[in-house]
């Protein structure tokens, strides 16, 4: 059988080891990569599940290369891998430990990266990876090349068709059992110009975001804000802003709050001002009609009372 529902089945030959001498098969699940939120790279990609527990980049790529050959294998990703190291230290920059206020930008945090006690990390049982190939058609090869040796297997009595895991994989990455356990011991114990070289890359890092921390600190100090107000800082004082441009402050602001009562009394904040604003400019010029027809009718009755018809 050579598949199940939307899986193709890959076994894989696992060599004898001096902690089991005898070789063993392990089973890989593969389909066409089809995530939730489509990328670019889909049509091109594999879904694994079920990927040893020793796992690496080296391994899949030994694996594709014995059934595409050599050249059409370009990345690949584990489930839950992560884009930070993970042993490392975060160092919060310069601007601070939380969001300033006024849409400044969030902290950057720079990663010191650790000595490394393990030799590599091992993967989850029954975990998945995403395997990324150079073409579509490589995609449809690599399915076409398992289904073809599921065929040539069942004709073979030795059953000696599978690619091998760990085939020209290099030695550290192989070591397993005992061996992986003492190397694991000797890695915690760094050699002390390590040490040495990794504290004095931390101190480095963390005395140049001090520096520039006091020097956005001393700025503070002495610059006003929008407002035309000064931040009071840590670290002593310092001499006073410019009155330039403390006096530059009060005037826009005090231009500022000029615009803005101009705009409310022009049009008013809210509706029933503008309302009562209309009502009083339409008794204004009902005012003004009444008193023009009253100088009117008062102009008629002057010239009537003045005409002397003729004899």
């Amino acid at each position: 059988m050579s598949q199940i529902g939307n899986y193709t089945i890959l076994p894989l030959t696992i060599p004898s080891t001096p902690a089991y001498p005898k070789p063993t098969t392990h089973t890989i699940y593969l389909r066409p990569h089809t995530p939730k939120i489509p990328t670019a790279d889909d049509a091109r990609s594999l879904f694994l599940v079920n990927v040893p527990i020793d796992s690496t980049s080296a391994h899949l790529r030994s694996v594709f290369s014995s059934l595409l050959g050599a050249g059409k294998f370009e990345s690949c990703s584990f489930e839950h891998e992560r884009k930070q190291p993970g042993n490392a230290v975060a160092l919060i920059s310069a601007k601070g430990s939380k969001k300033r206020k006024r849409g400044q930008e969030e902290d950057e945090v720079k990663m010191v990266e650790l000595p490394r006690i393990w030799d590599r990390e091992l993967r989850r049982s029954g975990s998945t990876a995403v395997v990324v190939l150079v073409d579509e058609k490589s995609v449809e090869l690599a399915l076409k090349t398992i289904r073809k040796l599921h065929r040539k297997s069942s004709k073979s009595k030795s059953g000696d068709v599978w690619p091998v895991w760990g085939e020209g994989v290099p030695e550290s990455s192989q070591i397993t059992g005992s061996k992986r356990y003492l190397l694991h011991n000797e890695l915690r114990f760094p050699n002390p110009r390590e040490i040495q070289a990794n504290i004095d890359a931390f101190m480095t890092s963390f005395n140049s975001q001090e520096s520039s921390r006091a020097l956005s600190a001393k700025r503070a100090r002495n610059e006003p804000d929008e407002d035309g107000f000064i931040t009071v800082t840590r670290g002593g004082r310092v001499g006073p802003a410019r009155a330039e441009e403390v006096e530059r402050k009060r005037v826009e602001m005090e231009d500022k709050e000029k615009r803005k009562r101009e705009e409310m009394e022009r049009g008013g904040f809210y509706r029933f001002q503008t309302r009562e604003r209309r009502k009083e400019e339409q008794g204004e010029m009902i005012r003004r009609f009444e008193e023009d027809r009253r100088r009117v009718e008062v102009l008629k009755a002057s010239r009537r009372s003045k005409f002397v018809p003729e004899k």
